[in-house]
């Protein structure tokens, strides 16, 4: 069978935990306090195991991630409480910026969601990429004919004799 399978049988605790590079004991907290349930199986009791999905390795991954990058548990909870409630967001594929205790959703290219805030710091991006195309194209479109550099050829010719007349009168 195929390691990398995605199988409706789920992952045991012990695999679970090896993959996603955590501690039994840390998988068991995080499933006893409901950060993570298992979705195939809980425990349910002496002998019983949990099986964790492919989705759920995902989600721990990205627990881990979050508290390896200095994130604390109580913060990791709010996360995602709100990103799941709230968002409705697969916070394996989200996008999140991290400054010092500060976590931003970057939902869109246009849309920042400070998630820890509750949605409170909503911040619009500015999206500068195409700039260049944009200034490029208006070049294009604004850039003069061969008849056009003519044209202006003679209308900066009129336009000296002007300045000379003026400045023959005495204007500036």
């Amino acid at each position: 069978m195929d390691p990398i399978a995605h199988t409706s049988l789920g992952y045991s605790a012990k695999l679970t935990a090896e993959v996603v590079g955590i501690s039994y004991r840390q998988l068991d907290y995080w499933a006893r306090t409901d950060l993570l349930v298992p979705s195939l199986a809980q425990a349910a009791g002496s002998g019983s195991r949990r099986r964790y999905s492919y989705a759920n390795l995902l989600e721990l991954k990205v627990i881990k991630r979050l508290l390896d990058s200095g994130i604390k548990l109580e913060k990791v909870r709010s996360i995602f409480d709100y990103m799941r409630s709230e968002l409705q967001e697969d916070i394996s594929r989200a996008n999140l910026v991290i400054d010092g205790s500060n976590v931003v959703c970057a939902r869109s290219h246009a849309e920042l969601i400070d998630v820890l805030q509750q949605g409170q710091g909503v911040l619009n991006v500015l999206p500068l990429s195409t700039v260049e195309q944009e200034v490029d194209a208006a070049i294009i479109e604004f850039r003069p004919s061969a008849d056009d550099a003519a044209d202006d050829a003679d209308d900066e010719a009129a336009d000296d004799e002007a300045d000379e007349l003026r400045a023959a009168i005495g204007e500036s």
